[in-house]
């Protein structure tokens, strides 16, 4: 058995006893119940997946997962290729969106090199897990192996097992990946079975008529490769993307220890759909910071059934969701734990 099955194997349903004392406890705080909504609801499901009735989030990380990807020849999209390695560079210093807000809500950041075409210099907030020097274009064949895509997604477990033994009590995911639209809305397609035009956005801004050669470019490339839905590990083959096999194992991985994982847009949906059709419990280990733009994320979330915590209209990826996600879990903990009691505060509760 390999890691990829030992890490599936060892998820769980949540905790029916941790999450039904978190919710009796609700139900005592000074106020009305049911009155703080989703936040009481996030708060028990993080009880359940901890298997802690008042759980503590203190120990808050992002994965941003980086890869490159071969279709980007084929013109799909308006920014160089070289843009991924830049960018990558620019989180390694602080100034993105990502670290922003990471430092906003007191999140470390992990960067992790998954498939970026080049050499990344060394450092330490960077961690190397190439499978390629990008995939291929799809368009002309499988975009890597399965043997390439097992690794991706064992790379993934094993980022997440290295932040876990450094302390880790919640996670977001995050890419950063020039075209990876592409392969998410590709795989969007194959496991919802809606049509590549209802699932295609205009990604970093393109227009009209490139939005038309992005959808032909898809259709051809489903249409060559033939990825099987009822196998996932073969949709992430034909049509995805190392950053997307690297986030499915991270929430893998995330799961299978009992750490809430906070989902960030597009891409980092792709990854957990992938974790979601290999692990269908995975889903209620998630809560998704928000909906993207892309039309593609109103598919996933649909799928997996799953509500997106806000819907700010936003599109860039890198975590950027996933820390604002990361930050109203831990107020949804923090009420649970710190709010006194109807009986604690010496206040009267309501009459019968």
């Amino acid at each position: 058995m390999g890691k990829l099955e030992r890490t599936i194997e060892r998820i769980e349903p949540l905790d029916e006893d941790a999450m039904q004392q978190a919710r009796e406890r609700q139900e005592e705080l000074t106020k009305p119940a049911g009155s703080l909504g989703i936040l009481e609801d996030i708060s028990i499901q993080i009880a359940g997946i901890t298997k802690d009735p008042t759980p503590t989030i203190d120990r808050k990380y992002i994965i941003t997962m980086a890869g490159d990807h071969g279709i980007v020849e084929s013109g799909i999209g308006i920014f160089p290729q070289e843009v991924t390695m830049q960018m990558v560079y620019n989180f390694l210093s602080g100034g993105a969106a990502i670290n922003v807000l990471a430092r906003h809500v007191g999140a470390d950041i992990v960067v992790v090199d998954m498939g970026v075409k080049g050499e990344l210099e060394p450092h330490p907030k960077l961690i190397i897990k190439k499978i390629g020097h990008g995939t291929n274009n799809m368009e002309k064949g499988p975009a890597m192996t399965r043997e390439q895509a097992i690794a991706s997604i064992e790379a993934g477990i094993d980022v997440f097992e290295q932040v876990y033994a450094n302390g880790c009590n919640i996670v977001g995911t995050g890419d950063m990946g020039i075209g990876n639209t592409s392969p998410s809305s590709a795989m969007t397609a194959v496991f919802t079975g809606l049509p590549i035009e209802k699932v295609t956005g205009r990604g970093t801004g393109i227009d009209d008529e490139r939005l038309a050669r992005k959808i032909e470019v898809l259709k051809r490339a489903i249409a060559r490769n033939k990825p099987d839905p009822n196998d996932p590990i073969d949709v992430l083959q034909k049509v995805g993307g190392f950053e997307i096999g690297g986030i499915c194992g991270v929430i893998l991985g995330a799961c299978a220890r009992r750490v809430p994982v906070v989902s960030d847009g597009f891409i980092s949906g792709a990854g957990a759909l992938l974790a979601y059709e290999l692990c269908p419990t995975i889903r209620d280990y998630l809560i998704a910071a928000h909906r993207s733009v892309e039309p593609g994320h109103t598919a996933i979330l649909q799928k997996m059934g799953v509500t997106p915590i806000l819907d700010f209209g936003m599109r860039l990826g890198e975590g950027t969701g996933a820390a604002l996600g990361i930050g109203i879990a831990e107020a949804s903990v923090r009420v649970l734990r710190e709010m006194r009691t109807f009986a604690e505060a010496g206040v009267a509760e309501k009459q019968e």
